[in-house]
C-alpha cells in the first residue's frame, strides 16, 4: 500500500462518526451497498476462519419496516410500564424515528453453528471461540462504518437487541439461533457528529523499541 492509501485510510478513520440526522438521500445505487457488503464477508478476517458472522441488510421500504418493528416493541414496553411514557415520548420516539429516516440498516449476526466444531475440535481454546467471533463481528461493522462514510454516508451505531431479536426473526425469516449483535443505521447525512473529547493518547498506547 503506497503512503497516499495510507494518508487517505487514516483521514476515513478520522472521519468516521456517529451521525444521528439521517435523511433518505444516498449518494450511490444500492448496487455498490451490495459490494460493500460483500467484500465485508468475503476478506474481514475471523479467528480460525470460522466465518460465523451474518450480514441482513434492509433498504428502503424494509428499513423503514425495521425501525416500524423497534417502535411497535417500545410501545408494548410503555404499556407494559417498563419505559416510562415521558421517557418514551420526548426521547426515545424521536430518536427512533430519526432510525426510520435512514436509507438502510446492516443487522450483524453470528450464527453460533460455525463456531461450536472449532470449540470442539481445539479445545485449548473452547471457551474463547465466542469472543473470538465477536471481535470480528465487530471488523465487520467497523470496515462496513468506515466504507459507508468513504461513500458520503451518515450513520450510527445501535444495540437494540435482545429487545427486537423474535420479532425480526419472524418478520424477515432469519433463523432464530443467528445471535443479533448490532444495527448499523445510515442514510443521507444531513447533521454534524457531536463534540468528541478524547483523553491523552499517552494514556492509552505505549511504543517500545521506537528508532
Amino acid at each position: 500500500m503506497s503512503t497516499a492509501n495510507t494518508d487517505t485510510l487514516i483521514e476515513l478513520a478520522k472521519g468516521r462518526r456517529t451521525i444521528y440526522k439521517l435523511g433518505k438521500n444516498s449518494p450511490v445505487p444500492d448496487s455498490k451497498i451490495e459490494e460493500l457488503v460483500n467484500t465485508a464477508i468475503l476478506h474481514v478476517p475471523s479467528a480460525f476462519n470460522t466465518q460465523s458472522t451474518r450480514l441482513v441488510v434492509l433498504l428502503h421500504a424494509e428499513h423503514e419496516k425495521l425501525w416500524d418493528t423497534v417502535i411497535d416493541t417500545f410501545m408494548e414496553l410503555v404499556k407494559s410500564g417498563a419505559v416510562p411514557e415521558q421517557i418514551w415520548k420526548n426521547q426515545t420516539l424521536p430518536k427512533l424515528q430519526g432510525m426510520k429516516n435512514g436509507v438502510g440498516t446492516i443487522l450483524f449476526y453470528e450464527d453460533p453453528a460455525h463456531i461450536a466444531p472449532f470449540s470442539e475440535k481445539f479445545a485449548t481454546y473452547k471457551d474463547h471461540f465466542q469472543s473470538w467471533a465477536e471481535h470480528s463481528n465487530a471488523m465487520h461493522q467497523y470496515f462496513l462504518w468506515t466504507a459507508l462514510e468513504s461513500l458520503g454516508f451518515g450513520a450510527n451505531l445501535q444495540h437494540y437487541n435482545p429487545l427486537i431479536d423474535a420479532p425480526v426473526a419472524k418478520k424477515w425469516d432469519i433463523p432464530t439461533d443467528w445471535r443479533l449483535i448490532a444495527q448499523l443505521v445510515f442514510g443521507g447525512r444531513e447533521g454534524e457528529p457531536g463534540e468528541k473529547t478524547q483523553k491523552p493518547v499517552e494514556e492509552r498506547v505505549k511504543i517500545f523499541g521506537k528508532a
